[in-house]
Parts: structure tokens; C-alpha cells; sequence
């Protein structure tokens, strides 16, 4: 019988097959999964994240879209659109935005949340926010 585990402390990876193997967060995990997967093709991530500050980084996954679902927290997310910034507020637990393939994206909490992604890894990008100046 499978041994329950926890997303905080287990991601899962999933082949092109859709065969799911699993790996431990460690301090090390975005090295192991360069080192484990290479480039991601074809491959999807499946993970969750505790924040409480803005995301430092905007991120952009060419391979297709990326589901993200609020598990806990109220949290907006901005995502770049041809015709501008579109922000979706998610606020309740199961609250979820699909982001388009090639859409750039950041989140921005209220209070602590925690999410869960399922994404498609290959040529992920990722920039750096703009510092906003005070008015």
C-alpha cells in the first residue's frame, strides 16, 4: 500500500507517459531537478509553496498552460497580457486561475497563502520584478 506523503515536502514529477515519480524539498531541490530532468521536456511539475511576501520574479512556461490553485491565503495574481496586466484575485480555498502558455506572471498575497501548482517545467523563465518607485 502507498505511504501518504505531504506537497510542502514532496513535489511530484510526472513524464511525458504520465508516470508520476517523486522527490523531496530539500534546500537543493530546483539543482536536483536540473540534475534528475535536464531540460523537463516533456515532463510536468506538481508542487505547492508557502509565501507571504511578493513574488521577486515573474515566471513564463513556454511548454503550456500552468493551473494554480489557492489552497490557503488570498492572493492576487497578475498576469502580463498582450492588452495589459490582468490581475485575479483568488480568495477561497479551491479558487483557481489557468495561466496561459507563454504568460508572464507573478503573485502578490494579502496574508500568508499557500499554493498548488501543476506545471509545465520545460523552458521555464524567470525575471526579475520591477522595483515600483513611491509616489
Amino acid at each position: 500500500m502507498a505511504t501518504p506523503k505531504q506537497l510542502e515536502s514532496t513535489f511530484v514529477v510526472t513524464d511525458p507517459d504520465f508516470v508520476a515519480q517523486t522527490i523531496d524539498v530539500t534546500d537543493t531541490i530546483w539543482a536536483d531537478l536540473d540534475t534528475m530532468y535536464g531540460d523537463f521536456k516533456g515532463r510536468t511539475l506538481i508542487s505547492s509553496f508557502a509565501f507571504s511576501e511578493d513574488w521577486p520574479t515573474w515566471e513564463m512556461h513556454p511548454a503550456g498552460d500552468e493551473f494554480v490553485c489557492l489552497l490557503d491565503g488570498d492572493v492576487n495574481m497578475t498576469l502580463a497580457l498582450r492588452d495589459g496586466d490582468k490581475t485575479v484575485r483568488l480568495s477561497e480555498p479551491g479558487a483557481f486561475v489557468i495561466v496561459p502558455k507563454g504568460v508572464w506572471h507573478t503573485a502578490s498575497p494579502y496574508r500568508p497563502t499557500r499554493m498548488l501548482f501543476v506545471t509545465p517545467g520545460e523552458g521555464t523563465e524567470n525575471r526579475e520584478v520591477p522595483i515600483r518607485e513611491s509616489v
